[in-house]
């Protein structure tokens, strides 16, 4: 059986945000429109098959991502979403919710954060499956060294929503 679910696009200062919710204005998936195919391989392994309908972006769901654009950098805290994938997925992806803006973790902080010290590999296959960027602040994990690791949208961004945050100046992440 196909799942259907909303769709619509939001232009940002750091590209087109893409956005699939449901009928109750729970976003499901987020990611950029250079990125589509990405986030459809997601929602096709999270949903099973899936159709996407155009539709009017939520107030509920535009206003905190405009306000986070804007410089209210809590304004996501609170967006509701929802996503399916493992257990140890999911927690990550909790676990990640916790990192504050203006912050970086390392991927070995966020393992210990979730009671898994040695399990900073899987954490990092976990961060890199997510399906909720920005809402879920994946770009918020460096690397152990301070430097910045793969981001699903690409370094460049990572880096100008860092700097967004304060995390990250011209000389490099703020320490």
């Amino acid at each position: 059986m196909t799942k259907e679910f909303a769709f619509a696009s939001l232009p940002s200062p750091v590209g087109v945000i893409r956005l699939v919710f449901d009928e109750a204005a729970v976003v499901r998936a987020l990611d950029f429109a250079d990125h589509d195919a990405r986030m459809h391989r997601l929602l096709t392994k999270h949903y099973g098959p899936v159709t996407l309908v155009d539709a009017a972006l939520p107030s509920t769901i535009e206003t905190p991502l405009k306000a986070y654009f804007d410089g209210e950098l809590g304004a996501l805290d609170d967006l509701a979403t929802e996503t399916t994938g493992t257990d140890f997925q999911r927690l990550v992806w909790q676990g990640l919710r916790q990192i504050p803006a203006g912050t970086t973790w390392s991927y070995g902080r966020l393992a210990a954060l979730i009671g898994k010290p040695k399990a900073v590999r899987a954490v990092g296959l976990a961060n890199g499956a997510n399906p909720l960027a920005l809402v879920v602040p994946c770009h918020r994990v460096i690397g152990a060294n301070g430097t910045l690791t793969g981001y699903g949208g690409g370094l460049e961004r990572k880096r100008w929503l860092l700097a967004h945050e304060g995390a990250w100046s011209k000389e490099g992440l703020n320490l």
